[in-house]
């Protein structure tokens, strides 16, 4: 088929359809004249897929014939409609249906930190090794643990921990079909955290480490395991895909698990303004905990009061038909 040609030729009955579609209201020939441009474009759509023609003009007809079926259905999916779905039932449900996926590595996180911090507390051997010279781990007990968080300004600090977060975050769901990089991810991040926590407990600093932490730690550090949680699933879709072959079961909690990605971003700009701006703020220990703990609370909260009603109606952070495209039948 000759393309342009078939373009050239049907050009003016598409812009027709255009110039309907983008208008108010219709007569009733004009309703009639749409109905009739509508199945005359289908089936110009047909014949170029069936042609496999240029993507670009296959993709332009179907957004206009999508267009043109809600006008005549009166139904208007919007973008802000869609927008409105993924934040009150995919989100919420596909972070409701992660809930033990992130409690196991929240629990192995938290077990491999407390034996960090236990073990460096109680041993001057390893603490020479791991942070240098007596002068160095004073310095970094005294001085640079609490200076790293007033190093640079409140907002220029804030983004710059926003979009690392938001990197590590993306990267552990990316990686999460190979299992073992968000893992290793895990085991740095708390052998890290515990050490440094031992040290400064040891140093009669467990105050000024758990004041600097928590604020902005229990939402970025939930969103941290989150992440690592919907790697693990991801991992775990093609190692047991159930019923499903293993390229759809992919497939499906892929889109699934992107899209909680997607939703931790925002978590982690939360996390961070909190960290550029709470944490080394002048506000009692108690007050900046509580702001942390009150993050952490309305995250959670989120996830109960609208993932589990959305998981049960049958949400699962997957797209919907028309956007996830066809798949293969699987025999039951």
């Amino acid at each position: 088929m000759d393309v342009d040609a078939f373009r050239a030729v049907h050009e003016h009955e598409w812009t027709r359809l255009r110039r309907l579609v983008s208008r108010r209201t219709l007569d009733g020939d004009e309703a009639d004249e749409l109905v009739v441009l509508y199945q005359r474009t289908a089936t110009h759509l047909s014949a170029l897929r069936s042609a496999q023609s240029e993507p670009v003009l296959l993709d332009e007809l179907s957004t206009l014939l999508v267009k043109a079926r809600a006008r005549l259905t009166g139904s208007r999916y919007t973008a802000w409609r869609q927008l409105v779905h993924y934040a009150t039932r995919g989100l919420p449900a596909a972070l409701w249906r992660l809930r033990w996926w992130t409690t196991g590595t929240f629990a192995f996180t938290t077990v491999l930190a407390v034996v960090a911090g236990v073990w460096i507390a109680g041993n001057p051997a390893a603490q020479a090794s791991l942070f240098g010279s007596d002068e160095q781990i004073r310095q970094l007990v005294y001085s640079d643990f609490e200076g790293y968080y007033s190093e640079y300004g409140n907002a220029a600090f804030a983004g710059r921990v926003w979009t690392n977060n938001a990197w590590v975050a993306a990267t552990c769901v990316a990686l999460g079909i190979a299992g073992v990089p968000v893992v290793v991810a895990l085991a740095v991040n708390g052998l890290n955290v515990g050490l440094q926590g031992g040290l400064l407990i040891e140093h009669g600093r467990g105050e000024l480490f758990f004041g600097l932490i928590a604020p902005h730690g229990i939402l970025e550090l939930t969103a941290v395991f989150v992440a690592a949680g919907a790697g693990l699933k991801l991992f775990w879709s093609w190692v047991s895909p159930g019923a499903r072959s293993r390229s759809v079961a992919l497939a499906t909690e892929g889109r699934a698990m992107m899209g909680v990605a997607l939703g931790l971003v925002f978590v982690l700009f939360v996390s961070g303004v909190i960290e550029g701006f709470v944490t080394p703020s002048g506000l009692p220990t108690w007050a900046r905990v509580g702001i942390g703990v009150l993050a952490g609370v309305v995250f959670w909260s989120y996830c109960l009061l609208l993932g589990r009603p959305a998981a049960r109606a049958g949400e699962t952070g997957d797209l919907e038909e028309r956007y996830a495209g066809d798949s293969v039948p699987t025999a039951g």
